[in-house]
């Protein structure tokens, strides 16, 4: 999701949307119509940098109308255009269990023994929550583990890694029955 550690995916320009220029975008702030509160916006386009004039909320999406983008034509030529911010200007975490996932993409996962069994790849979340993608060291596979306390009771940001309790089915290798 992101380009580097310091850079941080916000969205990502969508369709055009009518004749006036508007686009759509997929938000990746916790309340989408948020994106517009960072200013101007870098992307992966070189030299290329989106600021958003006005922002409306449309299901799924927000539909947005960019500075200097005022034909479908301008519009179009934007899909697929991702929106970046530095890390440096995301607001400060409150609550002690909440966690940009930049932050913990990279870090190490641990077994309670204090085992490396990978590092952190993704946070995705496919509609039933988040879930912690570890990527294995040695074979490159990937496991899929819930992002929830009883699973992963332990973050340690500045030590570099987290705490994975695998669920006892996983311990024993058993599989799910047909």
């Amino acid at each position: 999701m992101t380009a580097s550690k310091n850079r941080i995916l916000l969205g990502q320009i969508g369709a055009a949307h009518g004749i006036r220029g508007e686009v759509r975008i997929a938000t990746h702030t916790q309340h989408p119509l948020s994106i517009a509160d960072y200013g101007a916006l870098e992307t992966d386009r070189p030299g290329l940098i989106v600021t958003i004039e006005h922002l409306r909320l449309a299901k799924n999406v927000v539909i947005a109308r960019l500075r200097s983008v005022s034909d479908r034509n301008a519009a179009e030529k934007l899909n697929g255009t991702n929106l970046y911010i530095d890390r440096s200007r995301l607001p400060d975490i409150e609550e002690e269990d909440d966690f940009y996932h930049a932050d913990l993409i990279g870090l190490e996962a641990r077994l309670e023994t204090g085992q490396v069994i990978g590092t952190v790849a993704a946070v995705p979340n496919y509609g039933a929550g988040d879930l912690i993608e570890v990527r294995a060291r040695e074979g490159g596979d990937s496991f899929l583990y819930p992002f929830t306390r009883a699973i992963v009771p332990t973050i340690d940001l500045a030590g570099g890694y987290l705490t994975i309790i695998l669920p006892r089915d996983a311990e024993a290798g058993e599989e799910e029955p047909d």
